[in-house]
């Protein structure tokens, strides 16, 4: 009972402390260590296996975070980095944006139907989101898109930005974090987890939210007096589609860049068990394939090879950004986790849980809606999918089942749970652009995330 007592309150001040503006990494690290620190002194657990104890117990506590950084940078870690560097990277050549520019041209057929559009504006947004893993970047990059294409069609500020800060609320496709950290712990390709597990349930959930969006947008258009048909006179705002300057002056990418944000993702499924089996890429690779394709489009299109060979500069800061924001959430949250195993507190966890008759599905719902309130506290879906995902595993083996039946529910709610977060950095980035309330902006998205939420669970458990 005391290992439950301490690690309630532990767990209490971290999450006071997050929801002061500290930082989440350098609290879920302290939190883990006083956790397990508390364990030893309580007579639980120890951090390490005496086969890989350093010969001092408290030292211990520390060489678990040195073993944690050195395995999740080697793999996890450089896959995310990877990932990182070659978007940043196709954002700085304007390749983003041609992949943008192509895929909203077909929408000017539906001008006359804005909430439809909007709709299928969300559904764009999502597709981007594959090779755009930054939910904050690629927000940005739809609002000097699409936000006006939804204006010109005289949806209102809120309804336009709706669908922009839900855009990566369905984490799918193996370049986003989650997945691949999601398809480690469960101990499978990322591929066959996309494929196997995540096709179906995220098909599910991106018709149920795009059916939200267009129902709850127009009700508070509607209910705060907003026509759509009436507001279409701000189409003559919007930005001539034929211009070959971006808003800055520089010449627009090619429409041939288009393709390059795609290339790693057609690597990867290519070089799979899927289609050639006797080559295996995996997500590393395919991003440094990837990259050294894209400077020789650029060599031909710039003709200095100096300046390409030095732009290549952006790839690597991009990595070393990734390794400063989610490297290190992924061992925070594993530190914490950790310090939760080692306290004892899963095994408590689970014998109430067995004690109160809950089953393998019961389990589930309590773990997602922890997900989901933490994911909505902190206003990302990484901290908290890091947090607790490891917990999975453990849990899952005491109550019987696969832990992919946890995981992929859980990924998905820890995505869509941050958009209704009004202090999500992509909802607080687009609510700026937009000059609007994140409140407010969160009102709109709630209903579509929760549904969104409803059917992932649902689909998991019913599924797998």
């Amino acid at each position: 009972m005391l290992s439950i007592i301490i690690a309630l309150i532990v767990t209490g001040f971290v999450t006071m402390f997050v929801l002061k503006g500290y930082k989440a990494q350098a609290i879920l690290m302290a939190g883990g260590i006083v956790l397990m620190i508390a364990a030893m002194l309580i007579g639980q657990d120890l951090p390490l296996p005496e086969s890989a104890s350093t010969g001092s117990q408290w030292l211990d506590v520390f060489q678990f975070i040195k073993n944690t950084f050195s395995s999740q940078s080697a793999g996890l870690g450089l896959k995310i980095m990877a990932i990182a560097g070659f978007a940043f990277y196709m954002h700085e050549i304007g390749a983003s944006e041609s992949l943008v520019r192509v895929l909203t041209r077909p929408l000017a057929r539906i001008k006359h139907m804005p909430y439809f559009f909007m709709a299928m504006c969300f559904i764009i947004g999502e597709f981007l989101s594959i090779f755009i893993t930054s939910a904050s970047g690629l927000g940005v990059l739809l609002m000097v898109t699409l936000y006006p294409l939804m204006r010109s069609v005289g949806l209102s500020r809120l309804s336009a930005c709706a669908p922009i800060a839900t855009a990566v609320a369905v984490e799918m496709g193996p370049g986003q974090g989650n997945v691949n950290f999601a398809a480690e712990i469960i101990g499978i390709d990322v591929v066959d987890y996309v494929v196997q597990y995540q096709l179906v349930v995220a098909a599910a959930a991106l018709i149920t939210i795009a059916l939200l969006h267009v129902v709850i947008q127009k009700y508070f258009d509607v209910k705060a007096g907003h026509i759509a048909s009436e507001h279409r006179h701000l189409a003559d705002q919007t930005e001539d589609s034929h211009s070959t300057t971006g808003e800055d002056g520089q010449p627009l990418a090619p429409t041939i860049y288009a393709i390059l944000p795609v290339i790693p993702l057609v690597l990867i499924f290519t070089f799979s068990k899927l289609m050639i089996s006797s080559i295996k890429m995996d997500v590393t690779t395919a991003m440094f394939v990837s990259i050294v394709i894209t400077l020789f489009f650029e060599y031909f299109r710039r003709g200095n090879a100096k300046k390409v060979i030095d732009s290549i500069q952006i790839f690597f800061d991009g990595m070393g950004r990734q390794f400063a924001n989610v490297v290190t959430f992924i061992v925070a949250g594993q530190t914490f986790a950790q310090g939760l195993k080692t306290i004892g507190a899963i095994d408590v966890i689970v014998n109430a849980a067995e004690t109160a008759g809950f089953g393998p599905v019961l389990m589930t719902i309590v773990m997602v809606g922890i997900i989901m309130v933490s994911a909505i506290l902190m206003g990302s879906g990484n901290a908290a999918f890091f947090s607790f995902a490891n917990l999975v595993p453990d849990i899952a083996a005491k109550m019987g089942i696969a832990p992919v039946v946890m995981l992929l529910p859980m990924q998905f709610v820890a995505g869509m749970s941050r958009n209704i977060s009004p202090i999500a950095p992509n909802m607080v980035a687009i609510a700026g652009v937009a000059e609007v309330s994140p409140f407010e902006l969160a009102k709109r998205t709630a209903v579509p995330m929760l549904g969104g939420i409803l059917i992932s669970v649902f689909i998991s458990i019913t599924s797998f």
